[in-house]
């Protein structure tokens, strides 16, 4: 027995060894078993390292997954490149001279587009990191900042512990005036430091460099200074670089002006878009730390268009989204839709089946980049068959051809309900309640009593008075004679009026 075994695993070593012909199927099918096995766990697709904002998808809570693909829209990576650059930002290194306005105009000139913008201005001779987006530009310029300082102190300072506990103070909730040469009006504000390092200090030179995280336009001038009353010797600023962005940094593909004109040289002169594609990224590289919530495809236009977002339309949203929090609506291929403000926490959609998840912030996509999915349910299409009929106007109201049916059947929700007409009151009438409350207010001598309606009955009348008076003058006009006679007479009268009064005063 043990010799017939020895045999068949030497024939089947053979069999493994030997080239299989594409003819020879049949000992390919006896050779192995090819069969699923059952099996109780779930095959993982792994999205870690999948881009932007489809990120750990399969991490995302699941409402459903039942929904129409569309083959509209494509995957922000695979964009045209018209529709790339204009969809897209640049995390650029700005030279030290020009102001940032000069740079992002230049940028403009370079790359032909109609709008640009950067998240945040500084003074010309600062060094600083800007994105090239006008979707989201303020969202970016409402983000935290970092920056590394180089200050210089007056006079000597007696050790590098001293200027570190002047920085710790500097540290929360501060007032700040911005400086005398300064693009803002000098109002005093308050603004906060999250946190700040001193990297190094030359005692010597009595300078020094420090690291700052702080809120959106923060002076770091301003801090400078206060460092230096804070020391009691005097400070000031000698240099500055914003090293932090929002959520970008000098590591993150960070490029120069020289960059940006060497790709556009490439793509205009040799049609080689992979440099460009390099120096730009897509706009949902800023939205990489929102909420998400993925929608389906047939209710993305309607939110371009400023519907609701409702929860029928979500497919899957992430852990942890709480009420009046900023999320981001993305389509299944990773786009981004619009900036919402939820209304809506991860429990909430999780035990819900109807309700407003996020009320729109600002919309990202363009309109119709999606087809339109709505007015196709039979009432709608009841009602585009009568317009077509002419049964029903061209508004969707009806005629003298609208069927009763439809009259009695069709509820218009949109249509604006007439408001109660209510009854004016007299302005004699006074409820007894007042009445007695008026007459004590009078008996106790706490103050006059006036009734608002009569006094503004006696204002209407002398309007009409006035308004008749008008009226009389224009339909008689008087020949200027008449008018000068009219004036004599009246001095005359006046004359003779004082006489009469001078002589009963001599009397």
């Amino acid at each position: 027995m043990a010799e017939v075994e020895i045999k068949r695993e030497k024939k089947k070593k053979r069999i493994k060894e030997e080239p299989i012909d594409d003819d020879d199927v049949g000992t390919l099918q006896k050779s192995a078993n090819f069969t699923l096995k059952p099996s109780a766990k779930a095959a993982k697709l792994d999205t870690s390292k999948w881009p932007l904002l489809l990120k750990n998808f399969d991490k995302l809570n699941v409402r459903t997954n039942h929904y129409t693909p569309l083959p509209h829209g494509s995957s922000p990576l695979n964009r045209d490149i018209k529709e790339y650059i204009k969809s897209g930002f640049i995390n650029l290194d700005k030279p030290s001279n020009p102001s940032s306005h000069e740079v992002v105009a230049w940028i403009k000139r370079i790359l032909k587009v109609d709008k640009t913008g950067h998240s945040g201005t500084l003074d010309p001779k600062v060094t600083v990191c800007i994105d090239r987006t006008t979707r989201l530009v303020k969202s970016q310029q409402s983000a935290g900042k970092e920056y590394v300082a180089i200050f210089k102190l007056h006079s000597p300072v007696e050790s590098v512990s001293k200027v570190r506990q002047g920085l710790e103070k500097l540290r929360g909730a501060l007032f700040q005036r911005p400086p005398l040469i300064s693009a803002v009006k000098r109002q005093l504000r308050v603004r906060t430091v999250y946190d700040s390092k001193l990297l190094d200090y030359d005692e010597s030179r009595n300078m020094g460099v420090f690291w700052v995280s702080c809120e959106a336009g923060s002076y770091i001038r301003t801090m400078c200074v206060h460092l230096g009353l804070i020391l009691g010797v005097g400070g000031q600023m000698l240099e500055l670089r914003r090293v932090r962005s929002g959520i970008q940094t000098e590591r993150d593909n960070i490029v120069t002006m020289h960059d940006v004109l060497d790709a556009m040289y490439l793509y205009e002169n040799h049609k080689d878009e992979s440099m460009l594609r390099r120096v730009i990224r897509p706009l949902e590289g800023l939205l990489i730390n929102h909420k998400r919530i993925i929608m389906k495809d047939s209710s993305i236009n309607a939110v371009c268009y400023g519907a609701k977002i409702m929860l029928p339309g979500v497919l899957r949203y992430e852990d942890g989204i709480e009420i009046d929090q900023e999320i981001v609506i993305c389509t299944t291929k990773g786009e981004a839709i619009c900036l919402a403000i939820a209304q809506m926490t991860t429990a909430t959609m999780a035990s819900c089946d109807h309700g407003v998840v996020a009320k729109i912030k600002r919309v990202i996509m363009e309109r119709d980049t999606y087809p339109r999915k709505w007015g196709l349910g039979p009432k709608a299409s009841a009602k585009k068959a009568l317009i077509a009929a002419g049964k029903l106007d061209k508004y969707g109201r009806a005629n003298e051809n609208t069927p009763k049916e439809w009259l009695t059947s069709f509820v218009d929700y949109n249509a604006k309900k007439p408001a109660a007409i209510v009854a004016p009151q007299a302005a004699w009438e006074i409820h007894p309640q007042e009445e007695t409350r008026k007459r004590k207010l009078s008996v106790s001598g706490q103050g006059d009593v006036t009734i608002t309606t009569a006094i503004a009955d006696e204002n209407c009348e002398r309007k009409k008075k006035k308004h008749k008076v008008d009226e009389e003058e224009v339909k008689d006009p008087t020949t200027p004679q008449a008018a000068d006679e009219n004036t004599k007479k009246e001095k005359k009268k006046k004359r003779k009026k004082d006489k009469d009064r001078e002589l009963n005063e001599v009397e």
